[in-house]
C-alpha cells in the first residue's frame, strides 16, 4: 500500500475529522496475535498514534471480543470508547462501568455453568484454555502441543453447546460459546452510532467477526445514516479470505495498521 493510495482512501475521513468515526478491532489489528491471549498488548508506538487519532476525530472506539474493561486495560486510553464482547458491552469514554445488553443478562448464569462443566482435567491436558468474556466463554487452542486432539475436544464442546441451546462462533484457533441472542460487532456498532451526527466511518479488522462490522457500515450507508464507509481489511496468514475480498483498503498486519493510524493522524 503506497502512501498515495492510503491518502486517497482516507480522504473522506480527513476532510471533516470531527464528523468521522474511527472503529478498530484490537487483537490482530492493533495488537499482534500471541500464543496466550492474556499476553497480548498494543505496542507503545501504535498506542501513541491512537491517542493522536482520538484527539483529531469525532468518535474513536475499539471493538473487541474481549470484555470491555479488559479491552480498555489492554489499550490504556480512557478518552475513547470500548465495545466489548463483540458489541454486547459498551464502555463509553470516561465511564467507569460498561453497559451490558439487557437481553444477555438472563443468560449469564447459563454460560458460566457451561464453562464450569467444560473445565475438565482432560481439556486442560489437551492445553485448551478457557477465557471468561462475561456473556461469552471462549476456548483457545493456539499453542496446544497436539493440535488435532485439542480441536477434537473443542469440536465436542461445540456439539454440547448446540445441544444446550447455545450458539457457537469460530475464530482464529478459538471457539466462542454464546447465548442464543444476536451478538456481533455489526449490531454493537449500529447501536453505538445510532443518533450520532457523523458522516463517515472507518472500521479495521482481521478476522471473521469483523465481517459483521463491515456489513453494518454498508447498511448504515444504504440507510442514509452515513455518506461513506471505509472498510479496512488487515491481511494475515490465518485471517479469512473474505476480509481482503470485502475490504475497501487492505493493510498488512499490525504494522500496516500503524501506518494507517499515522496517516489518519497526518504523520505520513
Amino acid at each position: 500500500m503506497t502512501s498515495a493510495l492510503l491518502s486517497e482512501a482516507l480522504a473522506p475521513l480527513r476532510a471533516h475529522p470531527k464528523r468521522a468515526a474511527i472503529l478498530l478491532d484490537i487483537d490482530g489489528t492493533l495488537a499482534p496475535i500471541v500464543e496466550h491471549a492474556a499476553d497480548a498488548h498494543v505496542p507503545e508506538g501504535t498506542r501513541h498514534l491512537l491517542i493522536e487519532v482520538a484527539r483529531r476525530y469525532g468518535l474513536v472506539a475499539c471493538v473487541s471480543g474481549r470484555q470491555a474493561s479488559q479491552a480498555r486495560a489492554m489499550v490504556s486510553i480512557g478518552s475513547i470508547s470500548y465495545l466489548g464482547s463483540h458489541g454486547a458491552e459498551l464502555l463509553r469514554a470516561g465511564s467507569t462501568h460498561a453497559q451490558l445488553d439487557p437481553a444477555l443478562e438472563r443468560w449469564s448464569a447459563r454460560i458460566s455453568e457451561f464453562a464450569r462443566e467444560a473445565d475438565t482435567a482432560d481439556l486442560r491436558r489437551r492445553r485448551v484454555r478457557i477465557e471468561d468474556k462475561g456473556p461469552i466463554v471462549a476456548f483457545h487452542w493456539r499453542g496446544a502441543p497436539e493440535e488435532d486432539q485439542a480441536v477434537a475436544a473443542v469440536d465436542a464442546l461445540a456439539a454440547a453447546a448446540a445441544r444446550s441451546g447455545l450458539e457457537t462462533h469460530w475464530g482464529r484457533k478459538v471457539l466462542e460459546v454464546r447465548p442464543p441472542v444476536r451478538i456481533d460487532k455489526g449490531a454493537g456498532i449500529e447501536s453505538f452510532l445510532n443518533g450520532t451526527d457523523l458522516d463517515v466511518a472507518l472500521y479495521a479488522g482481521d478476522d471473521s467477526t469483523d465481517l459483521d462490522a463491515f456489513a453494518a457500515l454498508d447498511q448504515l450507508v444504504r440507510d442514509g445514516h452515513l455518506s461513506r464507509a471505509v472498510k479496512v481489511g488487515v491481511r494475515s496468514d490465518e485471517g479469512p479470505e473474505e476480509i481482503v475480498a470485502q475490504a475497501d483498503l487492505v493493510v498488512d498486519g499490525t504494522e500496516g495498521v500503524k501506518q494507517l493510524l499515522a496517516a489518519l493522524a497526518d504523520h505520513e
